[in-house]
C-alpha cells in the first residue's frame, strides 16, 4: 500500500494528500511538537508543509526515498525554521514591549525609537499593523485579535509574525 500512496503523491492524486494525512498525520505532529513544543504550532506547521510540498511541483519523487520519511523530514525542516523565526520574532516583540503604550507619552523615553517604531509601524499594510497594535499596545492576545477582527487565528499569526519580520528588518540597521 506504502507503493501504491507514494506513487499516487508524486503524480498529485487528490486522494493521496488526504491518505498521505491520514496515515502519517500524527507522525507528523509528534516531530513538529518534538521540536515546537506547542500544540497549535506544530499543528500548523504540519499543514503548512504538507501544503508547500503539495503546491510544490516536483518536490516529491518516489527516487527520493519513502513517502513518510520525506514528509517528517520537510515537517521538522518546517519546525526548525518556524523555531528560528520564533526566536528572532521574540527579539523584535522585546523591543517593542519596551517601548511605551501609544497614547502613553513618558518623558524619560527614548523619542528617536519611539519615532522609528512609529513610522516602521506606519509603513506596514493595515491588515497587519493593525493585529500588532491590538497585541503590543492593547495587550491583547492572538485569539482575542483573531474573535475581534473575526478572522481565522492563523491568519491573525501569520499576519504578526509578518508584520514582526518587517519591523525586525525596519528597525534592525539602525542601532
Amino acid at each position: 500500500m506504502d507503493e501504491v500512496l507514494s506513487a499516487a503523491f508524486a503524480a498529485k492524486e487528490p486522494w493521496a494528500f488526504d491518505d498521505a494525512y491520514q496515515r502519517y498525520g500524527s507522525l507528523l505532529y509528534s516531530a513538529a511538537y518534538q521540536v515546537l513544543d506547542d500544540r497549535e504550532d506544530a499543528r500548523d506547521c504540519v499543514q503548512e508543509a504538507l501544503a508547500r510540498v503539495w503546491r510544490s511541483p516536483d518536490s516529491y519523487t518516489r527516487a527520493r526515498g519513502a513517502l513518510r520519511s520525506f514528509l517528517v523530514v520537510c515537517v521538522r525542516n518546517e519546525a526548525i525554521t518556524r523555531l528560528r523565526a520564533k526566536t528572532r520574532r521574540l527579539r523584535v516583540v522585546e523591543r517593542v514591549a519596551a517601548l511605551p503604550q501609544e497614547h502613553a507619552e513618558l518623558g524619560d523615553v527614548d523619542v528617536i525609537e519611539r519615532d522609528r517604531l512609529r513610522a516602521a509601524l506606519a509603513t506596514l499594510p493595515a491588515e497587519q499593523r493593525r493585529p500588532l497594535e491590538m497585541a503590543y499596545y492593547e495587550q491583547k492576545t492572538h485569539t482575542e485579535i483573531a474573535r475581534e477582527l473575526d478572522q481565522p487565528l492563523g491568519t491573525v499569526k501569520s499576519r504578526i509574525a509578518l508584520g514582526l519580520r518587517k519591523l525586525g528588518a525596519a528597525l534592525g540597521g539602525g542601532r
